[in-house]
């Protein structure tokens, strides 16, 4: 029996015409289609979809649009699909779905070899945003996704550690009170925060090093950094012992230091002792004092 298959696309992303003719070569012209918009940048589509009974759901889009998907479909029968467009394409990049070239992403997915991943879910003033790679404050993915091109282009692993370092320079410490599972809550400072449900982020970095998409678990870096040795072992701790080092040691651990913390949880509780501004996918939703996230394993299958 042949799968009904919707698209949720952001028009802003891809040409109407390049896109409907990629879509009828992979699956024919039976798909249908739905368009995000401004107010909402899929979630809606992808209940339409799921309504209308379709099997598998492609979110063709940068990260926000494949969010907006993957909250839609969680917990369903329906298989996604990632058609990545944008710049970040960070849970693209995480399952190798191929970047920039939208017939060989549409081949994986009729390919049809679904894989269960987990969800994060983030709870704010009694309201949960899934998300599919990572959620936080401070310096983050997307101070990555931003680094500047050319010089990525010539200096490489270089020019992320120059995007740090400016990152780096407008972070103000806090106090956070943080709970993990069922553990008491505890008092520490940071201007860091992220958690995450995979952790590779452009150039190849991981920032959450021993992040999996499908461990049932989410994972928690916390940087303190305070003063320039520390920002140094911040950044060496990062692309060093947890980034260029790992690619020759696939079984190294993520590796704490006096600045920076590795832990993992399935739920975790968070309180600020100031508001700071927050981001769910590199999404930036404005200030928030306190948030708790959870995991939900296999929430979604992906192709």
């Amino acid at each position: 029996m042949s799968k009904k298959i919707g698209v949720v696309w952001n028009p802003s992303k891809v040409e109407e015409a390049d896109l409907r003719e990629a879509v009828d070569a992979a699956f024919g012209d039976q798909a249908q289609w739905w368009e995000t918009s401004v107010d909402d940048p899929g979630r809606g589509m992808a209940e339409k979809a799921l309504a209308a009974g379709c099997d598998t759901v492609l979110a063709v889009g940068g990260d926000g649009t494949v969010r907006a998907v993957a909250e839609a479909l969680a917990g369903s029968d329906a298989a996604l699909g990632i058609v990545p467009r944008g710049t970040g394409n960070l849970l693209a990049r995480n399952l190798d779905v191929p970047l920039d070239d939208i017939p060989a992403a549409l081949e994986r997915i009729a390919a049809d070899d679904a894989t269960p991943i987990d969800l994060g879910w983030v709870e704010l003033d009694g309201a949960e945003h899934a998300f599919a790679v990572m959620v936080g404050f401070g310096v983050d993915a997307q101070m990555l996704v931003e680094t500047d091109d050319d010089l990525k282009e010539r200096a490489g692993w270089l020019a992320y550690v120059e995007a740090m370092g400016r990152a780096l320079a407008g972070t103000e410490m806090t106090g956070i009170t943080l709970t993990i599972d069922n553990d008491d809550a505890q008092e520490v400072r940071g201007h860091t925060m992220l958690i995450g449900n995979c952790g590779m982020v452009q150039g190849g970095i991981r920032l959450l090093p021993d992040a999996r998409l499908d461990d049932g678990r989410l994972d928690l870096l916390l940087v303190s950094a305070d003063g320039a040795l520390q920002w140094m072992d911040t950044v060496r701790s990062v692309v060093w012992d947890n980034g260029i080092r790992r690619i020759f040691d696939r079984e190294a651990v993520a590796v704490s230091t006096d600045s920076t913390s590795h832990v993992t949880a399935e739920r975790i509780s968070v309180e600020l002792e100031s508001p700071l501004a927050f981001e769910i996918d590199g999404e930036e939703i404005g200030e928030v004092s306190a948030f708790k996230v959870r995991v939900q394993p296999a929430a979604i299958k992906v192709l």
